[in-house]
Order: structure tokens, then C-alpha cells, then sequence
């Protein structure tokens, strides 16, 4: 049995109030005590507080403490915190108080739903961790009261015989319970006499106990109507960890007891939205976002999608990033731009399909699918595959992180950009064809890939890309996984070739050579397979970097001046200098920089070695020299690895 009172407390006189404090309760019937009530409803007392009679519960509190002390009881008085809980929305103490309430018999309901959860694991959490708060709260349940005084909500279905009690409504007043006030009068006639005068109670049930009736009641219930049959039970419930006591559990018990069926399959417990506190956002806290102030910002698909990708997993709570002064958010404001992202992507892809839609296209014949069209379709299926695997495991982050990936790097970064010659006025008409037909494939599945996450601007764009005026996105079917599609030898090789191309980029960049400038570049590996690799890519190497001429050897047997080198994997990147750029006017810039960042480093280190500064400056301005030595450090280290590829 928990120890109630701390010995440790006060003087070690102990009061007990059985019907002003719950654990006092609890206590006063373990030992048979007597209940008194000292208090009304509107926080005065009453004739049990005798002389006190009448007075506010405040204004009482001082006037005993004023009559202790006249009478020489009073000692000292000590102040503590005490542990009595506010009213949310009343900013008030709570007073427990004694009343005549409305119960439900528990045990019958929680036993019921344990039996499910213990013999059929209905209804499955997930996380599954969520099982044994469930479980543990159904064991030690008590009775239910679900009677509140409310000014609104369900009436509670029963009616006191005030004839029987002067027309007043008492301790001792009978009453019936009753589906409707002519059943009542029935009932009430035939045990009472046929003049009788029926008061329906004015406490309204609990709002959860309403709730709770919610999946079946909708439907028809207690009638076997045609939507109860369709529709009863559901598979999945979705909601929150902080009402799986008040809401998941009142449902289950009741659906368990009056229709013999846990009303769904799965219960998916998402996080809570935080804020910047890590408090949960609430009305009656006052700390929530107003969705509307970010969806006119960014829009609704953008907060909808960045909503999404924060779940790092079931369960897990997001911390929405929001700056209230200027009601932005760099998170929803990143999703905004992968909307911006794709809605230029299917322009493109629209602008180039000379007024087809996928539809009239049709697919691409097999035979005739390049190298980069190959890949991403092997991208796309196993995208799908992903997306579909991690939807039917709850995975909601996980897929919209996949398709984020996809939509952006694959697709919009490398497929586009890889098939750009193919779509030009003067080339082969054969393969413009089939990179038209791609492109438009891939934009269609993925628009229905993506629309659960992001559903307007989907649906937008899926209308014009296939000129529908009758059919929407939402009803066509999604898109499966063709296993035969997915290449996984084949992406691992083009991932070789982006890393190619990716590092020639760097590299030119590196040594400042001008965007329209071509450059001429050696691929030197050792494997075979590489270099086979390489040479069937040739074309997107020199598209993609300005490469005029390419050359992939195995090994180097002469000198070749002063380049800049990069490596991938085991492939060595060196584009010749001579020619293009004057590489000591180069060396002599960069070392100029490093020597201004190595100047800093010292004067950063100089500063945080100093034990005054670090003892005398705010600890803002302490983290702040530390952020901008360890940058500085860093701009010295990329510095010198470019002077060091200056060969």
C-alpha cells in the first residue's frame, strides 16, 4: 500500500477529509470514516463548518488562522508548495467535493476488451509499446462516472418522481431510467400511480462516454443497417498517445460490449506537435500555430507535407520549427520549395511532350529504353516498392522522405537533365520518342505516388499533364511495384557515373573555370568494370560536365601539366589546366584567402585562450567565437585541399 502521509511533514498531526481529498477518500474507506461535507457548490461553507458557516473558502481560511492564533494555538507558520492542481481554464484551485453522480460498472466493459487484447492482439498498437499502457489501464480501471454538469451534451436518460419528494428533486427522490421521456412516464405510472409528475436529470454524460459510442452509433446501431454491415468494423484509428485512456479505450470497451467487435483492426499512435518548449500546443496553453497564418504563407500541400516528413517514426513528437515574431518556418518553407520544385519539373516535362498526354504516348517499347531510362525506371519501382511497404507498416516519414529523395535528386536533379539533348528539335526522333514517353510516364505515376502526401497541387497538375475534364487523381489507382523493372546492378553503376559527373562539376568549380567553357578529362581506373561503365556513359560525362574530350584509361603513362584532381570511389577525375585557366594567378588567390583565414583562426584562438575574455563575456558571445573558429578552420581545410589538387 503507498505511503499517503509524509512523516517528514509538519508536526506530525494529520488531518484526514474524506470527502475533500482523494487520497483522504480512499483512506476513509479503508477505515470505515465518516464523510462530511463542509462546502457548497459555490465555494462557501456550510452548516458542518459551524461558526464559519456561510463564508467564502478563502475568507474562512484566514478567519480560522485569525482564531488559532487569538486562542495561543498557533505556533509558527511555515510555506511550502503544495501539490493542489488548477483549473486549466478557470485559473482556479481545485476543489474536490463530495456529489450524487451517475457510474458505470467497469469490469464488465474492461474485461471484455481484455479478452480481445489478450486472445486475438485486437486492436494491434503501433508502436507496439502502447499495448501495455492500454492493457495496464484496463486492469486497474474503476467505476466510470459519466455524469457532468455541463450546460450542454447528452441528456443522461433518466427521470427523478418529483411528486414523490414535494416536486423537488432529493437524496430520496425514486427515479427511472428510461430510452425516452414516454417510456419514463410508463414506467414510472406503473410503479407509482397514474398522477405522477416526472423532472429529467439536468447532468449531461460524459463527453467521452459519448464518444465512445461514436464508431458503431454512426451507423445505424442498434439497427443491423446496410452502413453498420458495409462500413463496421473499420481497419485503422489513427490518433494521438494522451487520449488512448480517454477516447481508444472507451471505444473499444463499449463497441466490445454492445456489438461483440473491437470497432477497428490497427491503432496508429502518432507524435504531438511541440513547441519551440517542448510543451505540447493547446488551446487553453495558448502556445499552438495557427494553420492558416503558415498555409497562406506557404500553402496547404507544404504544411501538410512537412507535418509528414517530421514523424521520424510512430510515435515520435514533432518539433515544428516556427518563429513567432515573423510566423515563419524553415521547415514548412522547405517543403514549399519541393512543391515549387516539382510544379517546374512538370512544366518542363509538359512543354516538351509537343501536347501529348501519357495516355497517347503510350509506353516506351523495352528494346528501345537507354541507359539512363532504364535507370529510372529501376528508380521508380523501387520507389514504389519502398513507398507501398512503408504505408502498409505505417512508415508515413519514412515514405514521404523516399519520395522527397526521389522527386528531387533522381528525377529533377539527374533524369530531366540527362534527357534535355534527347528532346531537342534536331535530335534522333526515335529516342526524343522514347525520353518523351519516360518523362511522362514518370510524371504520372509519381504525381499518384505522391498524391496522399501533397494532394492539391498533385491533382493540378496530373489535370493538365493529362487534359481530364471528367476524371480526378484521388480516384485513379496507385501505383504497384514492377519487380522486373527494379535493376539494382544497374543503379549502383549509374551511381558511379553521378558521383562522375557530381566531382568534374566540383572540380571546375574549384578552379573557377567558366560555365561555357569545355574542358578535356581524364577517367583513370584500374577495373574493368568501371571503365565499361564510364565509356557506356560518355555521353551524359559530356553533357552534363562540358567535356569536349574524354579519355578512360587504366593507368597513367605520361605526364599531363598542372590539373585538378578528385577521386570516386577508385576512379581517378583530373581535368588538364593548361589552356584555360592561368593556374599561379590561381595558387596566388588562394593562398591569399588562406592566409585572411588563417589570420582569423589565430585571432579566434587568441581570443578563447584568454582566460579573461572567457570568463568576463556573456556565454553567447563565447559560443559565438567558438561557431566562427571552427567555420573559419574548416574554410582553411577546403583550402588547402584545393591547393594541394592544383597539381
Amino acid at each position: 500500500m503507498p505511503q499517503i502521509v509524509d512523516p517528514e511533514f509538519g508536526t506530525g498531526c494529520v488531518k484526514v477529509t474524506p470527502a475533500h481529498d482523494p487520497n483522504d477518500f480512499e483512506m476513509g474507506k479503508r477505515h470505515d470514516l465518516p464523510f462530511i461535507n463542509i462546502m457548497n457548490k459555490d465555494g462557501t461553507l456550510n452548516e458542518n463548518a459551524g461558526i464559519f458557516e456561510g463564508q467564502d473558502r478563502y475568507v474562512a481560511r484566514k478567519n480560522i488562522v485569525k482564531k488559532l492564533e487569538e486562542a495561543g494555538y498557533l505556533i509558527k507558520i511555515e510555506e511550502y508548495r503544495h501539490a493542489v492542481p488548477y483549473s486549466d481554464r478557470g485559473k482556479v484551485p481545485v476543489e474536490p467535493l463530495l456529489s450524487t453522480q451517475w457510474f458505470v460498472k467497469i469490469d464488465p466493459l474492461a474485461q471484455k476488451a481484455l479478452t480481445f487484447l489478450d486472445n486475438h492482439n485486437s486492436p494491434r498498437f503501433v508502436p507496439d509499446r502502447w499495448t501495455k499502457v492500454y492493457r495496464d489501464w484496463l486492469i486497474k480501471l474503476k467505476d466510470w462516472c459519466i455524469s457532468r454538469q455541463l450546460w450542454w451534451g447528452h441528456r443522461i436518460p433518466a427521470w427523478y418522481i418529483v411528486s414523490e419528494t414535494n416536486n423537488e428533486i432529493t437524496e430520496q427522490t425514486p427515479f427511472i431510467v428510461a430510452e425516452n421521456e414516454i417510456e419514463a412516464i410508463k414506467k414510472a405510472q406503473e410503479q407509482y400511480g397514474e398522477n405522477i409528475q416526472i423532472e429529467q436529470d439536468p447532468d449531461v454524460l460524459d463527453t467521452w462516454f459519448s464518444s465512445g459510442l461514436w464508431p458503431f452509433s454512426t451507423l445505424g446501431w442498434p439497427e443491423n443497417s446496410e452502413d453498420l454491415k458495409t462500413y463496421y468494423p473499420t481497419s485503422t484509428l489513427v490518433t494521438g498517445f494522451d487520449i488512448i485512456f480517454f477516447w481508444v479505450a472507451r471505444m473499444t470497451m463499449m463497441a466490445g460490449y454492445f456489438t461483440d467487435q473491437i470497432p477497428f483492426k490497427d491503432v496508429y499512435i502518432h507524435g504531438l506537435v511541440r513547441d519551440e518548449n517542448g510543451k505540447k500546443m493547446s488551446k487553453s496553453a495558448n502556445n499552438g500555430i495557427d494553420p492558416l497564418i503558415l498555409i497562406e504563407k506557404y500553402g496547404t500541400d507544404a504544411l501538410r507535407y512537412t507535418l509528414i516528413k517530421e514523424v521520424a517514426g510512430a510515435g515520435q513528437d514533432i518539433s515544428l520549427q516556427y518563429n513567432r515574431k515573423t510566423d515563419e518556418s524553415e521547415s514548412v518553407e522547405a517543403s514549399r520549395n519541393f512543391a515549387n520544385k516539382l510544379w517546374n519539373a512538370a512544366r518542363f516535362v509538359m512543354m516538351n511532350l509537343e501536347g501529348k498526354t501519357p495516355q497517347s504516348l503510350g509506353l516506351p517499347e523495352l528494346e528501345k529504353l537507354e541507359l539512363c531510362d532504364r535507370w529510372i525506371l529501376s528508380r521508380f519501382h523501387q520507389v514504389v516498392q519502398q513507398t507501398r511497404d512503408c504505408i502498409d507498416n505505417y512508415g508515413l516519414g519514412e515514405a514521404s522522405k523516399g519520395l522527397y529523395e526521389f522527386i528531387w535528386g533522381d528525377f529533377c536533379d539527374w533524369y530531366i537533365e540527362l534527357v534535355k539533348y534527347r528532346l531537342w528539335q534536331d535530335a534522333n526522333i526515335d529516342s526524343r520518342l522514347v525520353a518523351q514517353q519516360t518523362l511522362a510516364y514518370i510524371l504520372d505515376n509519381t504525381l499518384r505516388l505522391l498524391h496522399p502526401f501533397m494532394p492539391h497541387i498533385t491533382e493540378e497538375i496530373w489535370q493538365t499533364l493529362t487534359q481530364s475534364q471528367e476524371k480526378f487523381l484521388a480516384t485513379q489507382d496507385y501505383p504497384m511495384a514492377d519487380i522486373q523493372a527494379i535493376n539494382s546492378e544497374l543503379e549502383e553503376s549509374f551511381s558511379l557515373i553521378i558521383g562522375t559527373i557530381r566531382t568534374l562539376r566540383n572540380l571546375r568549380a574549384e578552379a573557377e573555370i567558366k560555365p561555357g567553357v569545355k574542358v578535356s578529362v581524364i577517367l583513370q581506373s584500374e577495373n574493368a568494370a568501371e571503365r565499361t561503365i564510364l565509356e557506356s556513359a560518355q555521353t551524359y560525362l559530356k553533357n552534363l560536365a562540358k567535356v569536349e574530350r574524354l579519355t578512360i584509361i587504366p593507368q597513367l603513362e605520361q605526364e599531363v601539366g598542372q590539373v585538378v584532381a578528385g577521386v570516386i570511389g577508385t576512379v581517378q577525375a583530373l581535368i588538364p589546366l593548361s589552356g584555360i585557366i592561368d593556374v599561379a594567378s590561381l595558387r596566388g588567390k588562394l593562398e591569399k584567402n588562406l592566409g585572411k583565414v588563417e589570420a582569423e583562426i589565430k585571432s579566434l584562438s587568441g581570443r578563447l585562450n584568454n582566460p579573461g575574455f572567457i570568463n568576463k563575456a556573456p556565454q553567447d558571445v563565447i559560443q559565438g567565437a567558438k561557431d566562427a573558429l571552427a567555420e573559419a578552420q574548416k574554410q582553411a581545410e577546403i583550402l588547402l585541399e584545393r591547393l594541394q589538387r592544383l597539381k
